[in-house]
């Protein structure tokens, strides 16, 4: 799968996501730090990029635009750190990667439910 990672993830996770076998990149390691949301948008639809965010209002910004693409997984943790990521978003992978390949946009959080449905 292919990522893009928002400001708030750390590049620690883009590099867990390597580790994995997936493609991802982090805003901050292409010089784009100041890129704005419909910015990221756009770019996560032209390339095809599951974006991952801590921005509850990011989901929000896809479904207003009216595309299908890009799904966006939003971490709903309150503890941040990257091990707790890493762990949310392995579970997520490992309990839903199929339906994030088709379309499903996964909310990782302690108990890795999906939402956007």
């Amino acid at each position: 799968m292919k990522f893009l990672a928002d400001m708030g993830i750390s590049p620690k996770t883009v590099a867990f996501l390597h580790g994995l076998g997936h493609d991802a990149v982090h805003l901050s390691k292409q010089g784009l730090e100041r890129l704005p949301d419909p910015g990221m948008v756009e770019k996560a639809r032209q390339e095809g990029r599951i974006v991952l965010v801590h921005d509850l209002g990011f989901g929000e910004l896809v479904a207003a635009s009216g595309a299908r693409l890009p799904n966006v997984s939003t971490f709903r943790l309150r503890n941040m750190h990257p091990d707790r990521v890493h762990g949310a978003l392995h579970n997520m992978l490992s309990q839903h990667g199929a339906a994030l390949e088709h379309g499903a946009s996964p909310a990782p959080d302690s108990s890795t439910s999906i939402g956007g449905w």
